[in-house]
């Protein structure tokens, strides 16, 4: 098999959240490798940004505001996409949110997006998406997830961790459903990729110091989910189904965060 097979050229691809950071790097990854890409963003400007951004790169990109933790719009975000492009071969949920609260204090509604937004939105692409996939033949459902949740966990992140958690589920189970009808569902498991501004992680004194945890030294960066994003897309990944690729530099391998100090 040759390297035509990580091709993603007659493919159209949907992408949520795709207005910055790991989702704006797979809607540029996508669309160098070939795809139509659609960029749902809550932010309609950051993702027709980014769009820009990837047609100046002779891409082919377009972009629409779209609050995916509400139904219509991630039933419309689908429809979208067949309507500029003519069909819809792969979906990548990337958006989610994080309220950051310790279990006494989240309130009802910070619960309720964030489930809606990093799970049931798994659902309803998924959904909405089927008989596009089923009218070409198969199709591919990628999420982002996260090794919080799945693998391991931190204060303050419970709503965030049971929302991953329940991604990992979704994808073994949907993936079960529809292998034979050749429609994949898979995802990766990001660990501490660099953020941009307003981010915990887009501090350059609190990145170092727990860059010196991770066994590679450094955090990722977007790209590097979106490298395994573009696999699991691809022809190459064909036979794959139900599974997450780890991409963390190693941080969730370690029993201690002593292990470098042996």
């Amino acid at each position: 098999m040759s390297l035509e097979a990580y091709s993603l050229r007659g493919k159209v691809a949907l992408v949520t959240g795709g207005g910055r950071g790991i989702g704006a790097a797979i809607a540029a990854a996508f669309a160098q490798a070939g795809a139509q890409v659609l960029i749902a963003n809550r932010t309609a400007e950051a993702g027709a940004a980014v769009a820009a951004t990837i047609r100046a790169a002779s891409g082919m990109a377009e972009a629409m505001g779209c609050d995916i933790g509400q139904h219509a719009q991630a039933d419309s975000a689908v429809a979208e996409a067949v309507r500029r492009f003519g069909a819809l071969d792969i979906v990548v949920h990337n958006a989610a949110i994080n309220p950051w609260a310790r279990l006494g204090a989240i309130t009802d509604d910070a619960l309720d997006q964030t489930l809606a937004v990093n799970l049931k939105a798994c659902f309803w692409l998924t959904r909405a998406a089927l008989p596009h996939w089923r009218a070409r033949g198969g199709g591919r459902m990628l999420v982002t997830s996260s090794v919080t949740g799945p693998r391991v966990a931190m204060p303050g992140s419970a709503a965030y961790a049971a929302s991953k958690a329940g991604v990992n589920g979704f994808i073994r189970s949907a993936a079960l459903e529809l292998a034979a009808e050749r429609i994949t569902v898979n995802g990766v498991e990001p660990g501490y990729i660099a953020k941009q501004g307003g981010s915990l992680l887009s501090n350059p004194e609190r990145a170092a110091r727990i860059a010196r945890h991770i066994p590679a030294g450094e955090l990722g960066r977007p790209e590097d989910i979106a490298l395994a994003m573009g696999y699991l897309a691809s022809d190459a990944a064909r036979y794959v189904t139900g599974q997450t690729i780890v991409v963390d530099g190693g941080s969730t391998l370690p029993e201690s965060p002593f292990f470098n100090e042996t």
